[in-house]
């Protein structure tokens, strides 16, 4: 059977985010607060925010870059050293322990670098009883995501949310088991998957952007 693909959904983030608002507020969910993974999460996450009348904050996530290729990653680690592997790729690599730590020394320096950037807005708010949103624009292989419902989890979140553009199959049934709620209106059946193809308009975000974003926010 021949696959087909109907074209980009989405105009950009900021669209993406007005979708996902309009869904998000069917559920009412109670005492919300938004958590978005920069850059790509945070044009995402300010409509959500806007429409549920809460906080947008950061969870600033990393992936574990392949030395050979740093677009590609073999894992994540969050901001408060919470790691995940990839173990299948990083076996079928031959990704010794020593690169695994070197990798993630790099990330964890990436990591400060941008809360110490972004402010008060990358510093974690209290979570105890609330309902977390969690904001990309969209899910790969879905290990960014996961690595950051682990570290919401440990602050006993009153209900976790998954609000995403986009995703692989792959990365919807790792994610899905994992929260409350997986919203996702566009969940790709291809074989080749690419985030940016969901968007007719997509293109990197400096921090100056998300910046000007957090600031809106506020």
């Amino acid at each position: 059977m021949e696959e087909y693909w109907e074209g980009p959904p989405y105009q950009d983030r900021i669209h993406a985010g007005e979708v996902l608002a309009k869904r998000l507020r069917d559920l009412d969910p109670q005492d919300p607060l938004v958590l978005a993974i920069p850059n790509g999460g945070v044009p995402v996450g300010a409509p959500i925010a806007r429409a549920l009348n809460c906080p947008l904050h950061l969870i600033v996530v990393r992936k574990l870059q392949i030395p050979e290729n740093p677009e590609a990653g073999f894992g994540s680690v969050a901001s408060d050293g919470t790691m995940l592997l990839n173990h299948t790729l990083v076996e079928s690599l031959g990704i010794s322990e020593k690169t695994i730590q070197r990798q993630k020394g790099l990330a964890m320096k990436s990591i400060r670098e941008r809360i110490s950037r972004y402010g008060k807005m990358a510093q974690f708010p209290e979570l105890f009883n609330r309902t977390v949103v969690l904001v990309d624009d969209g899910l790969a292989s879905g290990f960014t995501m996961e690595a950051a419902i682990h570290v919401v989890k440990k602050h006993s979140p009153g209900g976790v949310v998954v609000a995403v553009p986009t995703s692989s199959m792959t990365a919807f049934r790792r994610i899905s088991p994992l929260v409350d709620t997986l919203l996702c209106p566009d969940v790709s059946r291809l074989r080749i998957f690419a985030v940016a193809n969901a968007y007719k308009e997509w293109r990197d975000l400096d921090d100056e952007e998300i910046i000007a974003i957090l600031r809106e926010s506020e």
